[in-house]
């Protein structure tokens, strides 16, 4: 009589465990009865359904979106403080290998086996994307996706030339990302100058201008009037239609206050100044001369560029990058930086705050590992205050101490 009993209890036990649509039948019936594709679309459908709704339960229960960052439930200790971003418009798939190349590591090592840049080493395999910083090709092209680069802390764009002649990597490039930038968005490079016709009037207007500067002023005062203010008004169409956040342009079309990133210090150079996520330069005045423009950098100093070089309209994007909290140790060591040891826990030999009973650096000032301060001090004067022709460039210094505090 018990086993009969277990029995009808295990077939009790499957009836109500399955589904209500489906009848519960014995052993003998199911294999008896043939799957029709009827049933097996209801199989599939049901199996999509259940597999889609606990992958999103899973998101709903982990993760806690705000307007700007997303957090997660802690549920264990390597996600109670984990916070990024949230860049759903990032492209989730693989880069273009035409514009990638295979990034070898040494862990910090010279050519000897000794540790010359600390703290690197290990991390997940990289492909380090070539991005294009010069821009000299004109025409224009249009922003395929927005990717993030593991290289760098800004995104990166992917953009299509519209010449169906290009190949390669003339019609594919990366770019740096300009803050705002979407898939659709239109760019264009004015490196080489003004095309022609791009402005109706724009070149008369520059050969009227350069006709009564040569001509002298006796006589030529209505034309060069006339002249004058037609040239100023095909320069504001012009910058209305160039000044497009993306666009490369040389700085003496830029009216004072742009704000730029990518800039080059020379005129066929490649843009080298402001390029980490969220920086920004702005043009602050140009020389009467016409010859130098002043540029001020994101740490606040002011230097003078050749106003021939050209920069990038916009600021960077991934501007939220330095409010990134990784959560743990791991995460770090994910992306190639090894931990970092304080000098006081070291002993005298390696360190010279080593050694010593108890943690203390011996009343000394703050030095690096190799003997030089640290911590606030000056080690060098850069600029006006240094030695004489250091950096003719720099106008004003970036603001350091208590400068630096009052802003």
């Amino acid at each position: 009589m018990l086993p009969s009993v277990r029995g009808s209890t295990a077939l009790l036990r499957t009836c109500l465990s399955s589904s209500t649509a489906r009848p519960c039948l014995s052993a003998s019936s199911r294999w008896a009865l043939s799957p029709s594709p009827a049933n097996s679309q209801i199989r599939s459908y049901a199996t999509e359904l259940r597999e889609k709704k606990a992958n999103t339960e899973m998101k709903d229960a982990l993760s806690r979106t705000t307007s700007l960052f997303k957090t997660y439930k802690p549920v264990s200790p390597g996600i109670r403080h984990l916070k990024r971003p949230i860049n759903s418009h990032l492209y989730e798939g693989r880069p273009v290998r035409l514009l990638t190349i295979a990034q070898r590591k040494s862990g910090g090592r010279n050519s000897h086996g000794r540790i010359t840049v600390r703290h690197r080493g290990g991390g997940h395999k990289q492909r380090i994307r070539t991005v294009d910083f010069v821009r000299d090709e004109p025409g224009v092209y249009d922003v395929v996706r927005i990717e993030y680069d593991p290289g760098r802390s800004a995104h990166i764009a992917l953009v299509r030339s519209r010449n169906e002649n290009d190949e390669g990597t003339s019609r594919w490039k990366y770019i740096l990302a300009t803050d705002g930038m979407r898939a659709g968005d239109e760019v264009q490079s004015f490196r080489q100058g003004i095309p022609d016709g791009f402005i109706p009037g724009f070149d008369a207007a520059l050969a009227a201008e350069e006709q009564s500067s040569a001509e002298g002023e006796e006589g030529q005062a209505p034309a060069a009037k006339s002249s004058a203010s037609s040239h100023s008004l095909a320069l504001g169409i012009l910058r209305t239609m160039t000044l497009k956040p993306g666009n490369v342009l040389p700085l003496k079309l830029m009216p004072p206050g742009t704000v730029i990133h990518n800039v080059a210090l020379k005129p066929q150079g490649p843009g080298i100044l402001v390029r980490s996520a969220g920086s920004f330069g702005q043009v602050m005045s140009h020389e009467d001369a016409g010859r130098y423009t002043h540029v001020r950098l994101q740490s606040g100093e002011v230097r003078k560029i050749l106003s021939d070089c050209c920069a990038t309209v916009g600021k960077v994007s991934n501007p939220l990058w330095k409010s990134i909290n990784l959560g743990k140790a791991g995460r770090s060591r994910w992306l190639g930086w090894r931990p970092s040891v304080r000098g006081v826990a070291m002993n005298a030999n390696d360190h010279p705050h080593g050694g010593g009973r108890g943690k203390s650096k011996s009343n000394k000032h703050p030095v690096s590992i190799w003997g030089w301060g640290t911590k606030g001090t000056r080690t060098r004067k850069p600029g006006p205050k240094g030695p004489k022709n250091s950096n003719k460039m720099v106008i004003r210094e970036r603001p350091r101490g208590k400068e630096k505090r009052s802003n």
